[in-house]
């Protein structure tokens, strides 16, 4: 049974102004066509006394598409290439993975 919760997430993936059209690959493995949701653009870091701004890559992938993404997994994303670059974090209902990219 699908809760709610998740069918709601699944219309915001599936919404065309929301969730994109992405190509990931396990490291190894053939490609597997997902839909993808951008998080967060900019990140601001504190490093003693200073702000730090860096352009980061973060979207959210739907546990569904991708059961267990890795770093050095890659992500395909309107013809740039991304790999994972860190430990992914799943969310409280384990429904939504978000991870951090680097270009390819």
């Amino acid at each position: 049974m699908t809760s709610t919760f998740a069918s709601a997430l699944d219309a915001l993936f599936a919404d065309p102004n929301i969730g994109r059209d992405a190509v990931y690959t396990a490291e190894g493995g053939a490609p597997v066509l997902v839909r993808a949701v951008a998080r967060r653009a900019d990140a601001i870091s504190d490093f003693g006394d200073a702000r730090l701004w860096s352009e980061t890559t973060r979207i959210d992938l739907r546990v569904a598409d991708v059961a267990n993404p890795r770093p050095g997994d890659r992500i395909e994303i309107d013809g740039d290439a991304f790999l994972i670059q860190s430990e992914p974090v799943r969310d409280r209902e384990r429904l939504v993975w978000t991870v951090d990219l680097r270009p390819a």
